[in-house]
């Protein structure tokens, strides 16, 4: 079977790739005790292993690990099986291989050999190398993509991991270090600073550096950190599930798979590029992992080969789209070069859209040009965008809505459907997303389906748009879908968020809805990252802060909303929290009109401070032509909207 490491190492300086748990823990847990070898199953109980490798597969893993982690001589000699190191290799990478079927990276894991070097020790580093180099050929001849040198706490024996893999082949190395809980002196990792363990580790020219077993997810998160500060290469973070406890006799492991998935939520969006785990992960946790981070860094898997060639020859075979101004009114504003102004409705989370409705022909009558609707934002049960966007046209007809879609509700099928009926219903602004994981939100044991991320959505319309479906087929017509992208330029990993911009464009993406932006430099950074693709309509969010707790929330606790020191200061100076409220509409009208000159920003697109429409309006007079509030203040009418 032909290897794909090229892909492996491709993918992992892209994205977050998901690797696989626990293997030695699983093994214990199906009730092999552990006086035993636990490398040697792989030949005593090849179908315990096989299963425990599908589980991982069919949890969603990218790339499988053999269990090989002890299978050097070395290690092996105390169960008597020293002379048996290459048929436990052999087995085990061949296992891995088989249930990976091209659907998974196989990375062949070397451990430690569990005793000292010299001087401390009596091995000398020629002895390990020779030990290493006997396991890595093996695995090497047996099919693996790459190797793992995992759960290294010595620099010198790694480096005679590196060396002995690199004197029997080419293929890429992740080496992967265990930082003990208390410092344990100077030798090789052992009171070294995770910094300095990524700079002699980046003169190894590693195709990854990585950290994995260590203080759990909070630990390895810090780690991570600390690496990716010292070095340009991908790092890979595979936590421990916690801390092993003790209990009735047996070691488990208690922290919950929503625990370990929202740390590899929080290493993927700290720039993390391989993410998996160690001591006490199990596929129940991967399956939670792959939920959380495909949300936000989806895998992007060829579900079918029209969406992967959609800008190839298939596309020929379409009929040419509708011009994008012809689309709608919307496209039509956009494309004739006006500043358009959005504002998001708050959809409901009953059956009540009676505010929503009438914001909406508030809004329209102050001169707004388009109200856009979330898709279950946060992943929290309300009304869906669609009904909505019919209820407002049917309030207000001259009113176009945008249609947030998002990925993670729907499969292939349901995604068909709704779009070739909002086409019908004349909803032809649609914005595409990802969306949260159920986790986050209203229903946590909802499934999600992620079938594609926002990418994929965006070439899936653009084959409707040429009258064929997603398996290239038509479809008897063709869609007038003006279809849009969001992006955050205060995203933690800028480089990445400008990657998938760019990836954005390409698949055919006509408009840009930006998360809110409060640091006018930010924002400008990120422009100038996507300066290659400033002929597409870029929208820029303006969120009014409402409250100090608000701001300093947000700051804190939400990745990518980076409030500045002076509008922290302002709002926590301000005595009172209508003084507060007065403070962050300042503060939007101040970006707004900052930004606004910029010839990249065709637009605002403006988030309700908690619903409130006519604050809206508040930072958007005067500043944006043609918006008045219809209603005057002294009209001694009430303003509840």
């Amino acid at each position: 079977m032909q290897r794909r490491t090229d892909k492996l190492t491709e993918a992992l300086g892209a994205r977050a790739v998901l690797f696989d748990g626990a293997m030695g823990t699983e093994i214990y847990k199906r009730g092999v005790f552990i006086n035993r070898s636990y490398d040697e199953v792989s030949v005593s109980q090849p179908d315990l292993v096989r299963e425990i490798h599908q589980a991982y597969l069919s949890a969603g893993a990218e790339v499988l690990t053999t269990n090989t982690f002890g299978a050097n001589r070395m290690r092996l000699a105390p169960f008597g099986l020293d002379e048996r190191a290459d048929e436990i290799n052999a087995a085990s990478a061949r296992l891995a291989r088989q249930v990976a079927g091209g659907r998974a990276w196989v990375v062949g894991s070397m451990g430690p050999v569990g005793a000292a070097l010299a001087p401390v020790g009596k091995l000398s580093p020629g002895e390990i190398f020779a030990v290493f180099r006997d396991q890595a050929r093996v695995l090497a001849e047996n099919g693996v993509d790459a190797f793992l040198l995992e759960t290294f706490a010595n620099l010198h024996e790694m480096w005679q991991a590196v060396r002995a893999v690199r004197a029997v082949c080419d293929l890429p190395i992740i080496g992967s270090v265990t930082f003990p809980p208390e410092p344990l002196g100077r030798e090789g990792y052992r009171g070294t600073t995770p910094e300095e363990a990524a700079k002699v580790m980046d003169g190894w020219r590693l195709d990854g550096i990585g950290v994995n077993c260590s203080h759990g997810p909070r630990g390895v998160l810090e780690q991570a950190e600390a690496l990716l500060s010292a070095t340009s290469r991908p790092v890979i973070a595979m936590p421990n599930a916690g801390m092993p406890q003790v209990v009735e006799g047996r070691t488990i492991y208690l922290a919950g798979p929503e625990y370990m998935a929202e740390y590899a939520r929080r290493l993927a969006q700290i720039g993390v590029r391989g993410i998996g785990g160690c001591c006490g992960t199990t596929p129940a946790m991967i399956k939670e992992m792959r939920t959380y981070l495909r949300s936000i860094s989806p895998v992007h898997v060829a579900v079918s080969a029209p969406v992967a060639n959609a800008e190839g020859a298939l596309l020929s075979r379409g009929s040419p789209p509708l011009p994008v101004a012809e689309r709608s009114s919307f496209a039509k504003k956009l494309q004739a070069g006006k500043f358009c102004v959005s504002v998001e409705l708050d959809p409901p989370k009953g059956v009540e859209a009676h505010k929503a409705v009438e914001g909406a022909a508030m809004l329209h009558q102050a001169g707004i040009d388009v109200v856009n609707i979330a898709d279950g934002p946060r992943a929290v049960a309300r009304m869906g965008p669609a009904a909505l966007s019919q209820l407002v046209r049917a309030r207000t007809p001259a009113l176009e809505t945008v249609v947030h879609y998002c990925c993670r509700d729907r499969n292939l099928l349901g995604m068909q459907m709704d779009l070739l009926g909002a086409h019908a219903l004349g909803l032809h602004n649609i914005l595409a997303v990802t969306g949260d994981p159920p986790k986050m939100g209203t229903y946590p044991d909802a499934t999600a389906v992620f079938d594609i991320d926002s990418i994929g959505l965006i070439s899936f319309i653009q084959l409707l748009n040429r009258g064929l479906d997603f398996a290239g087929e038509p479809v008897g017509g063709q869609t007038a879908l003006f279809v849009g992208a969001g992006c955050n330029p205060g995203a933690v990993d800028v480089g990445l968020e400008a990657a998938r911009f760019g990836r954005k464009v390409e698949a055919g993406a006509e408009y840009f809805f930006s998360q809110p932006v409060f640091d006018q430099d930010l924002l400008l950074r990120f422009l100038d990252r996507t300066a290659a693709h400033a002929d597409v309509p870029f929208l820029v969010g303006i969120m009014p802060l409402v409250s100090t707790r608000n701001a300093e929330f947000l700051h804190n606790e939400v990745p990518g909303m980076q409030i500045p020191a002076p509008v922290l200061a302002a709002m926590r100076a301000a005595p009172s929290r209508e003084a507060q409220r007065e403070v962050g509409i300042e503060v939007a009208r101040e970006t707004l009109a900052a930004v606004k000159a910029h010839p990249r920003v065709r637009g605002v697109y403006v988030y309700p401070p908690f619903g409130s429409y006519r604050a809206v309006l508040r930072v958007l007079e005067g500043i944006v032509e043609g918006i008045t509030d219809p209603i005057p203040v002294d009209a001694g009418l009430a303003r509840p909207l």
